[in-house]
C-alpha cells in the first residue's frame, strides 16, 4: 500500500472520525508514518478538505442512494480519489483509480467493488465533460458559492452580508489558495537584508514583505527551513505577516512594560521583545508579561525565548478575562491577540469552512472577547496604547466590537484600524490601536 496514501487516509479518516485539527493530525501522522513525500500528503490532506463539498456534490450524482449510508471509510477514499482525478494532474487517472482500489481491498474489505465503480463512473463523466452542473447562479446564488469554493451556507452568507457577492467570492477564492511562508527576521541578531542574501546562498527563493520591513517570503519551495542553522540560531522564526503587522502596530519602545494578555503560540510576543532588545542600546529594553490560560504553551514559548535569546519576557499562568490588580494601570502598551473564528486563516485550517455555525458558537466567543478586551483596557496606563487583533474576517468580532468598546471607554480613542483580507502575501485579520487619553 502506498505510504503517502495511506498516511493522507489516516489524517483525513481522523479529522471525520474526532474533528481533529488538519495541522495537528498532519504533523502527527507524518511523524508516525514517514512517507516518502510529505509534499504530497499535505497536497493530498488539504486539497480534499477545502474541496469537501465539491467532491461530495460530484459524489452525490454518482451514487442514487445517497452519501447518508456511505461509511466514512469509503467516504474517506471516495474523496481522495475523486480529488486526484479533477485537481492532481501529476497523478494519471489510472493512478488515482488503482491506487485507491488498492486501499480499498485493505482498509474497506467488501467494498472495493462499490469504490472502484464509482471512481470509474466519474472517470468516465470527466474524460466525457459530462460532469452534472453546478447549482444555478441566478437562482440560489448562495448555494452556488457554497458548492463551488466548499464551504458552509451559513459563511457565505455572513460575507454576503457584510461584504456584497463580488466580495465575498473574492474571499472565498482566497480562502482555498496557498499562504506563502513568512519568516520573522530577529533584528537583534541579524538586519533583513543579510538575512535574505544568506537564504539565497543556501538556496531558498526569498522576497521582502511589504507590509512589515522584518518579513521575509519565501517563494519557492521552503523544504528544510526549520532545520537550517540559522533557525536553531534564532535568526529567524516562521510568522505571517499580517500577525507581525500587529505587534508592529502596537510598537513598543525600549524601556517600556508591555502586556501581551493572550500571547500563546507566542509569535507577536516574541516579535514586540526583539525590537525592544534590539533597539535598547545598552539601556534598559523594558518587559513583557505574557499570559496565556495553559501552563504547556507558556513552556513552549519559553523555549522559544532561549532559542531567540531574549531575557525580557516574563510569562504568567492567567485567564485573560481577569484582570491583575497589581498591574492596572501600569503598562506602556497592552496586546489583546483574542481567540476567534478564525475565518481569516482558512486556507491553513480548511476545516473551519466546513464547520456547522453552532459549533463555532459565536454568542460565547463575542462575550468572551467583550470581556477580555474589557480586562486588558484596565492594564494601559493613561497615554498608553492597546492593539486589540482577531485572524477573522467577521464585522461582529472586529469593528462592532471596537464600537462597543468606546461606547463604553471614553477615556480611550481609536488611532489605527486595519482589516487584511487572505491574499498573496498575508492571511486575514483584524488590527485596530487605541490610546487611553492622559490624566488632565
Amino acid at each position: 500500500m502506498d505510504i503517502n496514501r495511506k498516511t493522507a487516509y489516516g489524517v483525513l479518516l481522523d479529522m471525520e472520525t474526532n474533528q481533529s485539527y488538519s495541522n495537528l493530525a498532519l504533523n502527527q501522522y507524518i511523524e508516525k508514518n514517514k512517507p516518502e513525500n510529505p509534499a504530497f500528503v499535505r497536497e493530498m490532506v488539504y486539497g480534499v478538505t477545502e474541496n469537501r463539498i465539491l467532491l461530495d456534490f460530484y459524489l452525490a450524482a454518482q451514487i442514487p442512494s445517497g452519501l447518508r449510508k456511505v461509511k466514512k471509510q469509503d467516504m474517506t477514499l471516495l474523496r481522495m480519489g475523486i480529488y486526484q482525478l479533477l485537481f492532481m494532474d501529476s497523478v494519471p487517472s489510472y493512478a488515482a483509480v488503482s491506487e485507491t482500489v488498492a486501499m480499498a481491498r485493505r482498509l474497506c474489505r467488501g467494498r472495493e467493488g462499490f469504490i472502484n465503480g464509482v471512481l470509474r463512473g466519474f472517470q468516465r463523466r470527466l474524460e466525457g465533460e459530462n460532469l452534472p452542473p453546478l447549482p444555478d447562479r441566478g437562482t440560489d446564488p448562495v448555494e452556488y458559492l457554497s458548492v463551488r469554493y466548499s464551504s458552509a451556507r451559513w459563511l457565505v452568507e455572513l460575507w454576503m452580508n457584510a461584504y456584497g457577492t463580488e466580495k465575498t467570492e473574492m474571499l472565498l477564492q482566497a480562502s482555498n489558495g496557498r499562504p506563502l511562508l513568512s519568516l520573522r527576521v530577529n533584528r537583534k541578531k541579524i538586519e533583513r537584508d543579510a538575512l535574505m542574501q544568506q537564504l539565497r546562498q543556501d538556496g531558498f527563493q526569498v522576497e521582502e514583505g511589504s507590509l512589515s520591513d522584518r518579513v521575509i517570503l519565501v517563494t519557492g519551495k521552503g523544504t528544510g527551513i526549520l532545520q537550517h542553522r540559522l533557525y536553531k540560531e534564532g535568526w529567524f522564526s516562521v510568522q505571517d505577516q499580517a500577525s507581525v503587522l500587529a505587534a508592529d502596530t502596537l510598537h513598543p519602545s525600549a524601556g517600556n512594560l508591555v502586556m501581551d494578555v493572550c500571547a500563546a503560540p507566542g509569535g507577536k510576543t516574541m516579535a514586540m521583545a526583539e525590537d525592544m532588545e534590539a533597539n535598547a542600546g545598552g539601556g534598559s529594553a523594558g518587559s513583557i508579561y505574557a499570559f496565556d490560560i495553559y501552563e504547556h504553551k507558556l513552556k513552549l514559548m519559553e523555549e522559544q525565548a532561549k532559542r531567540l535569546g531574549l531575557s525580557i519576557i516574563k510569562t504568567r499562568c492567567q485567564d485573560a478575562r481577569e484582570a491583575r490588580d497589581e498591574l492596572k494601570g501600569k503598562a506602556d502598551c497592552v496586546l489583546a491577540d483574542v481567540p476567534c473564528s478564525g475565518l481569516g486563516v482558512i486556507r491553513r485550517k480548511p476545516e473551519i469552512k466546513l464547520k456547522e455555525k453552532a459549533e463555532l458558537d459565536f454568542a460565547e466567543l463575542e462575550e468572551r472577547q467583550k470581556e477580555i478586551l474589557h480586562a486588558a483596557s484596565s492594564y494601559v496606563k493613561p497615554g498608553g496604547s492597546l492593539v486589540y487583533s482577531t485572524c477573522t474576517i467577521n464585522p461582529a468580532e472586529n469593528e462592532k466590537q471596537i464600537e462597543a468598546f468606546l461606547a463604553g471607554h471614553e477615556d480611550f480613542a481609536e488611532k489605527k484600524r486595519i482589516q487584511l483580507l487572505p491574499g498573496r502575501e498575508t492571511d486575514g485579520f483584524f488590527i485596530c490601536r487605541l490610546e487611553r487619553a492622559q490624566k488632565e
